[in-house]
């Protein structure tokens, strides 16, 4: 049988965007959080004991927190099921709270992370880990170190103030020397992208399937879902601000309907 060109164009594009095929649309509650302190300083912070009653929430309501390989295979069908009221953790920016503060809890509770990191500001930066703190974190078989770029830059903004040439570049080089710095001091292969800001477009999406990420998440408030493209699923940005009734909206979904 041969198929229209126009047709395997589409096949090639739903490949590309959404991986395999799926029989329904299957969907997991994917968190994002940065630092947390025992003051709330900026947006981006909780305060420990909020991260800390939310983790035992998860855990006194029957949630199992999966590591965020094995919800990326079941959303790609390449698992075809996980436990029941599954969710995952991330944390992005590889802050030092999340080494002095969040790391304690994790392991109280014993649940996998996803730290998404910015090479640049690892042993570099004075907020920053340092590149031994990641590797006792990992050490530790709970956490996991994947990319969120090499810098953490501003795509849209350095679109609009680049020339295209610069911009091409500098995208070249976020992507790409990310996963090669972090596979070069972890030790080990690197498939995920956190998007900076949440940022992402089509050109973008296409130039980290490229660079070899597997998958690449955002921050737009629902559940991760496999009807979303590939390099775009979303996560929950989680803030100080949400109380522990909010916090189950997001986690059982009710936010999604």
């Amino acid at each position: 049988m041969t198929f229209p060109i126009s047709m395997l164009r589409v096949a090639f594009l739903w490949t590309l965007f959404f991986g395999t095929a799926f029989a329904y649309d299957k969907s997991i509650p994917v968190l994002c959080y940065h630092r947390c302190g025992e003051e709330v300083k900026d947006s981006m912070t909780i305060k420990t004991k909020a991260f800390d009653e939310q983790l035992g929430w998860l855990i006194s309501h029957g949630y199992t927190v999966i590591p965020l390989d094995t919800a990326a295979k079941y959303i790609k069908g390449e698992i075809q099921s996980i436990p029941a009221k599954s969710i995952v953790i991330t944390a992005d920016d590889g802050h030092k709270s999340v080494y002095s503060e969040m790391a304690p809890i994790i392991k109280k509770y014993k649940v996998p992370v996803t730290l998404f990191i910015y090479p640049s500001a690892i042993s570099n930066a004075k907020y920053a880990m340092t590149w031994d703190q990641l590797r006792e974190l990992e050490a530790t078989k709970l956490f996991y170190v994947e990319s969120h770029t090499y810098w953490h830059p501003n795509f849209k903004r350095e679109k609009k103030s680049l020339s295209k040439e610069e911009y091409e570049k500098s995208v070249h080089a976020q992507l790409y020397k990310s996963k090669a710095t972090l596979e070069k001091k972890m030790g080990h292969g690197i498939k995920y992208l956190a998007w900076p800001f949440g940022i992402y477009d089509e050109d973008l999406l296409v130039r980290a399937k490229e660079a070899g990420y597997e998958m690449g998440f955002s921050i737009d408030h629902h559940h991760a879902k496999s009807s979303e493209p590939l390099m775009a699923k979303s996560r929950y940005m989680i803030i100080d601000a949400y109380t522990l009734k909010r916090f189950e909206s997001i986690s059982s979904g009710k936010e999604d309907k």
